[in-house]
């Protein structure tokens, strides 16, 4: 029989259900992050995994907010960062998810791994939005429902990969958060479906507002490519450039072979900037062994509302 899950609280720091030796784990677990976070928390995810090999196997729900709990196991180097009160997961899309709490959006969760961002935007302090979370690893899917299950189900799990058009595809990869079905062979097959495919099938409306995460591992563009009704209305893509690619072609992708706006998230001015030129990732892209989010959109709804929030940071 399972193990009951450890229990999290962010907003309290409060631990429960856990024995001597999983409490000290946490806390080297949250120091490790703390220190970690200068230097991008190179080397956190292999440290963490390694302390993992000393737990028992169980997971921790961890209470994001008090509308949101999200499983995953526990010291599990990617989400173990989430232990360390003071680390913000993806700041960019939290900037974007909290100003737009208010609009009646759907968000396409493509990438969707264990559905963190599924959880939280269908949440009431994120606006209850309705989510579709799409996931085409079976290891990743059954902790991807359960999380679905944890929350009322009130998202729903899609099993697929999402491409430039039906098919199949091969998954590979060895980290959970980087499955991919980008040009490899072997691995797990699975389903691939477009974007647009949700109109076809009667998911979602064209007329609708739409927040799309990319987290593809290797295949935005052909995602993209297979959105372009989708991308024609209130749309906006979110699509992760990785560090390492210092051509930066999702970006140059969206910029230069695509009706739409590219945004990007500067931290020197703390906005959210409309680029027309690709040199500011330089400046940027400051880490290699990580992902940075870059926007799209043609639609005028969502550039007005990125330029509210902009002018909102902007006020005293």
């Amino acid at each position: 029989m399972a193990m009951p899950p450890i229990q999290f609280d962010r907003a309290t720091g409060v631990l429960q259900g856990a024995n001597a030796w999983e409490r000290l784990a946490a806390l080297a677990l949250s120091t490790g992050s703390k220190v970690a976070s200068t230097f991008s928390h190179r080397g956190y995810n292999m440290c963490a995994n390694l302390l993992r090999r000393t737990l028992p196997e169980r997971d921790i729900d961890i209470k994001l907010n008090a509308d949101a709990t999200f499983a995953f196991p526990y010291g599990d180097g990617y989400w173990s960062k989430l232990l360390n009160r003071s680390f913000s997961y993806e700041d960019e899309l939290e900037l974007l998810f909290r100003h737009a709490a208010d609009v009646d959006y759907t968000l396409l969760d493509c990438g969707a791994n264990y559905g963190y961002w599924s959880v939280l935007v269908s949440s009431a302090p994120y606006g209850s939005h309705r989510a579709i979370a799409i996931e085409p690893s079976s290891q990743n899917f059954a902790k991807l429902k359960n999380n679905a299950e944890l929350n009322g189900d009130r998202f729903e799990a899609m099993k697929c990969a999402i491409g430039a058009a039906r098919g199949t595809a091969r998954l590979s990869g060895t980290k959970h958060e980087a499955f991919s079905i980008a040009g490899v062979d072997g691995g797990e097959e699975v389903p691939v479906i477009a974007l647009d495919n949700l109109i076809d099938d009667g998911k979602v409306s064209p007329g609708g507002k739409f927040l799309i995460k990319l987290d593809v591992e290797g295949v935005e563009i052909e995602a993209i490519k297979g959105g372009a009704r989708l991308l024609q209305g209130d749309s906006v893509i979110l699509c992760e450039e990785h560090g390492n690619d210092r051509h930066h072609t999702v970006s140059r992708y969206i910029l230069e072979q695509t009706p739409l706006k590219l945004i990007v998230y500067d931290p020197r001015s703390n906005l959210l900037e409309t680029v027309t030129e690709l040199s500011i990732l330089d400046r940027i892209k400051v880490s290699t062994h990580v992902g940075y989010n870059v926007f799209g959109t043609a639609s005028a709804f969502w550039q007005d509302r990125i330029s509210a929030l902009n002018a909102a940071r902007r006020a005293p």
